[in-house]
Order: structure tokens, then C-alpha cells, then sequence
């Protein structure tokens, strides 16, 4: 499988499928094998690209410390060597704010980003606000509890464990990404971009509210919004039939004005 050099530091990633394309976006926990219920699902109509963020899976780690203002840039390095142009990006959690960025550095290559579980570090006060305020919960619960629901932990032990294990093939930790919160985009920089917006949220979120995203949605001018009833935060995981039918309509719906030139 291929590599991706961004600015001297070797992405891995992987390409899937054929069709329109959709390219995946992981958070904190995550790596490109983290999407495997994703490419499965969707490689039979789409290009499905998964990406590995330096520090991240089989991306280089051997750097002393890494800046999460840097992984937009893996990102656009993966859009470029593919010579992409016509594609989806869809981020979880945090990995939104590394999509949203890249997508507003490379419009020509990006027609639609997806912000799942995340308002994407848009700079805004009050959304600024209410995230911290959801924040504030969150925090009260173990981690666990608040990627997945109890009943899924229950029902499929397995599962949950294998989530677990995901993050421990990582360098890189949730510290080294929280700086990409810091100058990140106004609603006017995503407008003047010409990028289109989805904002998509589960039900049960305990990490980010429906109210909150919902605001957001409001305050960005054509953006679109897509809350799945009784889904996580990590929707991806223990979802995935209702995340995957989701982002498939996201892809037609965010793009199809495009499309059709």
C-alpha cells in the first residue's frame, strides 16, 4: 500500500473501490484499520481512501513530538498524490477539524466535508461555548462511556475490547491533536470557500449535544444536518449500517450540484 510524503513525513494510507470518493478522516483512538465495517460497506460504489495521520498506525511516529496544526497537511498530501478532485472528506471527533482545514486548503480538490461528532475547531464564540459546556459533562463519565453506549459494551464485549485496542497501536495521544482547536476557521472562511458542510451527530452523543451541533448548523449558511437516532459518539463502531447509510447520502446530497456540470 502506498505512502504519501507531506512535507518530508511518509502518510501512510489506503485506496479502496472505484465510484465517487470519500475519503476518511480517523480521531484520537483511531488509524486507517479503524474504518473496516466503512470499506466493507462502501467499496462497491465508492473510492473509499483511508488515511493514517503521522503519528498514527503505519504513518511516521518517529518524530520527538508532533503538532496536531500539522495533520491537515497528511491530508491534502493523500488528496494530491491521488489527484483527487471531486472528493468527500469525512472526519470523527477530531479528525473533523483536520478534514474541515484541509478541505479549506485544497477546495479544488474537495467538494464536501463531513463533521462527524465535531463542530471542526470552527471559530465562533458561542459555539465555543456550548462545546466546552458539553465538554464539561463529558468529563464526568469514563472514557469508555462516552464513545459507546453501556448497552453496546454489554451486548458485544468483543467489540468494545477490540475498539480498546485500536488506540494502542498509536504514538501519537489526544494531547498531541488538541492544538488544532487553536485558529481554526471562521463561518466566513467555510462560505468564501465554496466547500459545503455537513454537520453529522448521533442521538446519544455524550461527547458533543444535538443541541450544540444543531446551533452550529444554524449559524453556517447552506450547511446540512444529519442527527442518527440512537447512535454514539463513535457511531462508526456501533452503528455502522445507519453511520454507513448516512454517509452514502451525504455523498449524493453534498455533491451532486457538482456532479452534474
Amino acid at each position: 500500500m502506498p505512502f504519501a510524503d507531506s512535507d518530508g513525513t511518509a502518510i501512510y494510507y489506503e485506496r479502496h473501490g472505484s465510484g465517487p470518493a470519500i475519503l476518511f478522516v480517523h480521531g484520537s483512538g483511531g488509524h486507517h484499520a479503524a474504518w473496516w465495517q466503512q470499506v466493507a460497506a462502501l467499496r462497491d460504489r465508492f473510492t473509499v481512501i483511508t488515511v493514517d495521520l503521522r503519528g498514527f498506525g503505519k504513518s511516521d511516529s518517529s518524530m520527538p513530538e508532533f503538532d496536531g496544526q500539522d495533520f491537515p497537511g497528511d491530508v491534502v498530501a493523500v488528496l494530491d498524490q491521488e489527484d483527487v478532485t471531486d472528493a468527500m472528506l469525512v472526519g470523527q471527533s477530531i479528525g473533523s477539524v483536520a478534514a474541515l482545514r484541509a478541505g479549506l486548503t485544497r477546495p479544488e480538490r474537495v467538494t464536501s466535508v463531513v463533521l462527524g461528532h465535531s463542530l471542526g475547531g470552527i471559530s465562533h464564540p458561542e459555539l465555543r461555548e456550548l462545546a466546552a459546556a458539553d465538554r464539561a459533562e463529558a468529563v464526568k463519565l469514563p472514557v469508555i462511556d462516552r464513545l459507546l453506549t453501556r448497552e453496546f459494551q454489554e451486548r458485544r464485549a468483543d467489540l468494545t475490547f477490540l475498539f480498546q485496542q485500536m488506540g494502542t497501536f498509536n504514538v501519537a495521544r489526544m494531547q498531541d491533536l488538541r492544538n488544532l482547536d487553536t485558529d481554526g476557521p471562521t463561518l466566513e472562511d467555510i462560505a468564501a470557500s465554496g466547500v459545503r458542510v455537513a454537520f453529522l451527530a448521533g442521538e446519544r452523543d455524550a461527547v458533543l449535544s444535538t443541541k450544540t451541533v444543531t446551533r452550529a448548523h444554524e449559524l453556517l449558511p447552506g450547511s446540512h444536518l444529519e442527527i442518527v437516532e440512537g447512535a454514539p459518539h463513535s457511531m462508526y463502531w456501533e452503528t455502522p449500517d445507519r453511520y454507513n447509510a448516512a454517509i452514502a447520502r451525504l455523498r449524493a446530497t453534498l455533491t451532486a450540484p457538482k456532479e452534474a456540470v
